[in-house]
C-alpha cells in the first residue's frame, strides 16, 4: 500500500493536508495495518507505543469506571488520529481505545510521530486543531449523554459514524451500541425499532442501514451539529486543511518551519 495513494485520495484527512515534505519524513514511519472490530489500542493509564491514523475503521475513546462499566466520550475515524495524549506530553493513556467498526490505518511510532511533532512544523498545526476538535466532541458528548433521550444520542452516533465511513451500512450490535453510549441495551432496541418504524434506518443482528439521513439529522439533538461545525471550521475536508493565507501567517510568526 503507497502512501501517496492514501493521502491524495484523502483517506485519512490529518495526513492528506501534509505537504509533501512533511509526508516524506513521515512515509518511512508509516506502516499499513488492519484494525478488526474488538481489538484495544489502547487502555487507560498504560503506556503508548503506537499511534494511529483511521482510513475506514472507527475508534471509540471511553472512559471505563473501576466497577467495569463503560461510556464513550468520543469517536475518531478518518478525519483524525488516535493517541493524542503523545502529544501534549504523557506517555500514557487517559482512555481506553476500542475499535467499534473494523477497517485500515495507517500506524506509526509513538516515538516518530513525536520526532516530526517536535519539528514545530505543519504537523503540528493540524495535530493541536484536531485536539480542539476532540475537546469539543469530548464536552458535547457529556452534555448529550446527560440532558437528551437515547433515541437523541442514538442518531447522533449514527451521524459521527456515518461521516467517518465511505458508505450508509454501519456494523454494529445494540450490545456495542449501548456500551458507547453508557445505557441499557433494551433503551437502544427501543431506540433503533422507533428509527426502523419511521424509515430512518433498517436494522438486522450487528448491522445497520442508514436509509434517510436528513431525517435522522432532524431528530438528532444539536449535539451532532455543534461537533460537525466546530470540525468544519478548524478541519475542512479539502487535503488542505491549513488555507494559504493561514500557512503564510504561520511561516512568518515562525510556527511553521518547513524542511
Amino acid at each position: 500500500m503507497e502512501i501517496r495513494s492514501i493521502t491524495e485520495n484523502c483517506h485519512n484527512h490529518l495526513l492528506a493536508s501534509l505537504s509533501s515534505p512533511a509526508m516524506q519524513r513521515l512515509q518511512s514511519a508509516l506502516v499499513p495495518c488492519y484494525l478488526s472490530a474488538g481489538k484495544v489500542l489502547a487502555e487507560s493509564g498504560k503506556p503508548v507505543h503506537n499511534i494511529y491514523f483511521p482510513l475506514d475503521a472507527v475508534v471509540s475513546l471511553s472512559y471505563v469506571t473501576a466497577a467495569g462499566s463503560s461510556a464513550e466520550i468520543s469517536l475518531v475515524g478518518n478525519e483524525g488520529v488516535v493517541g493524542i495524549g503523545q502529544f501534549l506530553g504523557g506517555d500514557s493513556s487517559h482512555t481506553t481505545s476500542v475499535v467499534e467498526i473494523g477497517g485500515n490505518a495507517l500506524r506509526i511510532s509513538s516515538h516518530a510521530a513525536n520526532a516530526e511533532f517536535a519539528r514545530r512544523t505543519e504537523f503540528m498545526v493540524v495535530i493541536l486543531r484536531y485536539i480542539q476538535v476532540l475537546m469539543t466532541q469530548m464536552a458535547q458528548t457529556a452534555a448529550c449523554n446527560r440532558h437528551h433521550r437515547v433515541q437523541q444520542q442514538l442518531c447522533r452516533l449514527l451521524l459521527l459514524s456515518l461521516d467517518r465511513l465511505p458508505s450508509n451500512d454501519l456494523r454494529l450490535t445494540q450490545e456495542t451500541i449501548a456500551n458507547m453510549l453508557g445505557v441499557r441495551r433494551e433503551g437502544v432496541t427501543e431506540a433503533a425499532g422507533k428509527l426502523q418504524n419511521l424509515g430512518v434506518i433498517e436494522y438486522s443482528r450487528g448491522h445497520i442501514r442508514v436509509l434517510n439521513r436528513q431525517r435522522l439529522e432532524h431528530l438528532s439533538c444539536e449535539c451532532y451539529q455543534v461537533v460537525k461545525r466546530e470540525t468544519d471550521r478548524l478541519l475542512p475536508l479539502n487535503c488542505g486543511y491549513l488555507p494559504q493565507a493561514d500557512r503564510s501567517s504561520r511561516r512568518q510568526s515562525g510556527l511553521l518551519q518547513m524542511a
